[in-house]
C-alpha cells in the first residue's frame, strides 16, 4: 500500500452498478488514503422517476423524447463496448492497488441522504467523504465529513455544471474544457468550491462520451490525490472562477450525440486531408 503518513480518512459514496467505481476507486482510495467506509446507492425506480420528471420540466416533453432515444440508442449501440472499456480499467486498477474491500465497513441504501447514512457516518467520522453519485447531497449529510466533501465532477465547473458535463462540452465543440472538476460540495449544485481542473487527449471519433467522462477522472487520480492531501494539510486554496459564464446541464439527447459524431468525423477528416497535402 502506498498510504502516506497522516493520510486523511476518506468514505466514498458511489453506486452499487457501477463496479469501476465501486471496486476500482474505492481500492485507489484505500491504497493512497485510508478508506475507512462506503456508501453505496442501489438505484431505484423512485430516482428514475424524478430524474424523467425533472428532465421533461428541463426540456419539456418533445424534449425529453430525445433523452430517452439516446438511452435506448446507448444500449443498443454503445454498452457493449462501454462496459469492455470498463472492465479493463477495472482489472488494472486491481493490479495496481491489490487491496481486500472485504474489511471495509459499508452500508447500501436507496438514498445517501438517509438517517442510516447520517448516523454510519457520524459514527466513523471521516476527514474527507468523496462523493461519486447521482444524488445531490443535503447538508446533513456532507456536513459530517470533519474537513470537507468533495465531488470527482466529470465536466469543467462553472460552465458544465450537474450532469454529464463533458458530453455537452463536446456538443458545444468546447473542447478545452473537455475535462473534470473536483469540487468542494455545498448546498447548490456544483457551485462549491473549485480545487482541480483537470482533462486528457480523447479520441472524439471512436470513444464515447461516456468513456471520455470516466477517462478525465481516472488519467488524473494522482493529481486528485495530491489536490485532496494538500487540502487537509492546510497547503490547498481553491481555484478563482470569479466572472466565468455558469451553467447547468441536463441529460445527453440522441439529435446531439449525432450531431457531434458527425461533426468530430468531419473535423477528423479535415485535418487528415490537410495533413496529406504536400
Amino acid at each position: 500500500m502506498n498510504v502516506p503518513d497522516k493520510a486523511p480518512s476518506v468514505v466514498l459514496i458511489c453506486h452499487e452498478n457501477d463496479t469501476l467505481d465501486r471496486e476500482g476507486l474505492a481500492s485507489w482510495i484505500a491504497d493512497r488514503m485510508n478508506l475507512i467506509g462506503l456508501v453505496v446507492t442501489r438505484d431505484g425506480t423512485a430516482r428514475l422517476w424524478r430524474v424523467a420528471r425533472r428532465e421533461i420540466r428541463r426540456v419539456g416533453w418533445l424534449g425529453f423524447v430525445d433523452v430517452v432515444a439516446f438511452r435506448m440508442y446507448s444500449r443498443v449501440c454503445l454498452a457493449k463496448r462501454d462496459a469492455r472499456w470498463k472492465e479493463r480499467v477495472l482489472s488494472e486498477l486491481r493490479i495496481r492497488h491489490p487491496i481486500d474491500l472485504k474489511t471495509v465497513p459499508r452500508i447500501v441504501v436507496a438514498t445517501p441522504n438517509s438517517n442510516e447514512t447520517a448516523r454510519f457516518l457520524a459514527a466513523i467520522a471521516p476527514d474527507l467523504i468523496i462523493a461519486r453519485s447521482k444524488f445531490i447531497l443535503k447538508p446533513a449529510i456532507f456536513r459530517l465529513a470533519r474537513k470537507g466533501t468533495f465531488a470527482l465532477h466529470p465536466g469543467v465547473c462553472p460552465e458544465y455544471r450537474n450532469a454529464h458535463g463533458c458530453f455537452w462540452a463536446l456538443v458545444n465543440r468546447d473542447l478545452n474544457r473537455v475535462g473534470m472538476t473536483l469540487l468542494q460540495i455545498d448546498e447548490g449544485v456544483d457551485t462549491g468550491p473549485v480545487y482541480l481542473h483537470a482533462t486528457c487527449d480523447i479520441d472524439e471519433v471512436n470513444e464515447s462520451h461516456t468513456v471520455i467522462q470516466y477517462r478525465v477522472v481516472y488519467e488524473n487520480l494522482e493529481r486528485i490525490a495530491e489536490t485532496l492531501h494538500a487540502f487537509c494539510d492546510g497547503r490547498g486554496r481553491p481555484i478563482s472562477t470569479a466572472g466565468r459564464h455558469s451553467a447547468t446541464w441536463g441529460q445527453p439527447r440522441l439529435s446531439a450525440y449525432l450531431h457531434w459524431k458527425w461533426l468530430a468525423r468531419r473535423g477528423r477528416h479535415d485535418a487528415d486531408r490537410l495533413a496529406a497535402l504536400p
